[in-house]
């Protein structure tokens, strides 16, 4: 499902895929007005399925990250305040979901854009985080094929 779901740079909140053109993609916003934009060939859209955090050891896929999230606070919305955090707070708080992100190079702004993002999947209803069976056999094979 994470496929679906994109960030726009530029463009705050989360975007749902709905269809596409030669030069523009269609979008509807994951917001309670569920308004339907297009989006530029020229403008960044990153799927939520390519995005990764930093760790010591390698970097983590965000539907493992957001998974932790959805452990830690039973399937609920994140209880952290946003507005009111520091910066403190949102690195004990990632700390407790990804004991060995890196300290260096994941900042306080992307914490702040991962709760965001995850209180609007749960907002929007999309609990079920991890990848689509299909693209994990397609990555499977593209490794054995592509050594």
């Amino acid at each position: 499902m994470l496929k679906k779901i994109l960030s726009v740079s530029g463009r705050g909140g989360l975007y749902k895929h709905i269809s596409q053109t030669k030069t523009m993609l269609i979008v509807e916003s994951l917001t309670a007005d569920k308004k339907r934009l297009p989006i530029y060939n020229r403008e960044k859209v990153v799927s939520l399925s390519d995005i990764a955090m930093y760790t010591i050891e390698e970097e983590i896929p965000l539907h493992v990250v957001l998974t932790s999230m959805k452990e830690k606070e039973n399937s609920e919305k994140c209880a952290i305040d946003l507005s009111s955090a520091n910066n403190d707070t949102l690195r004990a708080y990632l700390e407790e979901v990804l004991p060995n992100f890196d300290r260096d190079r994941v900042y306080p702004s992307d914490i702040r854009k991962l709760i965001l993002w995850y209180n609007v999947l749960i907002e929007f209803g999309i609990t079920d985080f991890s990848p689509n069976e299909k693209e994990e056999e397609n990555k499977q094979t593209e490794k054995v094929d592509n050594p």
